[in-house]
């Protein structure tokens, strides 16, 4: 895990710059300025009504009895998207609008968080495992009993 955030924080700044200068070089300095800026402007607009948005539906979730399951993951995302919308870049732009267009967070929920869910699912997740290692251990409480009144330290 450690190498596969190292290499994302040394590979996603350098895609980065490597799209910039293409971009600067295609058009000029000032038009990729005005795209980054443009991008944080929109960015943060989005992200402000989209996170209204999250919180009055997580609220309304809460207030119906609901489990406002989709409503966090919605919210983390728009958290998610901010983030990446405050760094500098075309990449890292593109994916912070996906995860703020409703229709981007549910393609990213249906394709990767799924996957990720599927993959840590157990068959049983409130089965007692130390049971199931151990068949041949006594259950808590079956041995002797010390009674704690009649302990005494011995020098």
């Amino acid at each position: 895990m450690f190498f596969r955030l190292l290499a994302a924080f040394i590979l996603i700044p350098l895609v980065e710059l490597a799209l910039l200068l293409r971009l600067a070089d295609a058009t000029n300095v000032f038009t990729t300025l005005l795209v980054v800026i443009g991008t944080g402007i929109l960015g943060s607009i989005l992200a402000r009504r989209e996170g209204a948005m999250a919180w009055h539906r997580f609220r309304s979730a809460l207030a119906s009895g609901r489990i406002p399951s989709r409503e966090i993951q919605d919210g983390l995302m728009v958290v998610f998207a901010a983030a990446l919308l405050l760094t500098p870049g075309l990449l890292t732009d593109a994916v912070g609008f996906l995860m703020l267009i409703p229709a981007g967070r549910n393609w990213i929920r249906c394709h990767v968080l799924s996957r990720y869910i599927r993959s840590n699912d157990t068959s049983a997740p409130y089965q007692n495992s130390r049971q199931q290692d151990q068949p041949n251990r006594r259950p808590m409480g079956a041995g002797s009993t010390i009674d704690a009144t009649s302990f005494h330290r011995t020098k």
